[in-house]
C-alpha cells in the first residue's frame, strides 16, 4: 500500500459513504483512478466491506454486554450455528484463557440478556460483564503507523 492507498483507507474508515468524487479530490486523482485503487484494495482483502454505524439505543438495545463462554471443542459444530443465528450477537471471538469464546451482545433488557445467558449455559460456564459506558468506540486501524510490538513502546 502506498500513501494514496492509506489515505483512501483512512477516509473510508471515517465515512464509508464518502462519494468517489470526494475521495478523488482528497487524494488528487481522477475518479476512475480511485475506483481502480479501491477495486484492487478489495481484491487484496485490505478493504473487506463497508458498514453503517448505528446507535443501538435508538433501536431499543439498551443493554450491551460481553459474555465469556467456556466451551469444549466438540460442542463447536453445534455452537457456531446457534450463535450465528442469534441477531443479538454483535461479535463472537474464539479466544485464549479460562474461557474459549468472547461474545459481544446487545439486548433490550437485562431480562432478555438473562434468557440468552440461560440458553448459552447449555454449552458451558459463562461470565458476563454489562457495559456502563464506552470511552473509546470501535475505530479503524491506523494505517499510517508501523506495527510496533509492546516491547518497543
Amino acid at each position: 500500500m502506498d500513501k494514496i492507498d492509506k489515505k483512501l483507507v483512512i477516509l473510508l474508515q471515517q465515512n464509508a459513504r464518502m462519494p468517489l468524487k470526494a475521495l478523488a479530490e482528497q487524494v488528487f486523482l481522477s475518479s476512475p483512478a480511485v475506483s481502480a485503487r479501491l477495486e484492487r484494495l478489495e481484491k487484496e482483502n485490505i478493504i473487506v466491506g463497508y458498514e453503517a454505524k448505528v446507535n443501538p439505543l435508538k433501536l431499543g438495545y439498551h443493554i450491551t454486554a460481553f459474555i465469556n463462554l467456556e466451551i469444549v471443542p466438540a460442542q463447536k459444530p453445534e455452537f457456531y450455528p446457534f450463535v450465528r443465528d442469534c441477531h443479538n450477537v454483535i461479535e463472537c471471538n474464539c479466544v485464549t484463557g479460562d474461557y474459549s469464546m468472547l461474545l459481544k451482545v446487545a439486548f433490550a433488557s437485562t431480562i432478555d440478556l438473562d434468557t440468552f445467558i440461560g440458553q448459552l449455559q447449555k454449552f458451558g460456564r459463562t461470565s458476563t460483564q454489562i457495559v456502563f459506558s464506552t470511552p473509546v468506540e470501535t475505530r479503524g486501524i491506523d494505517v499510517n503507523k508501523d506495527v510496533i510490538s509492546m516491547d518497543e513502546m
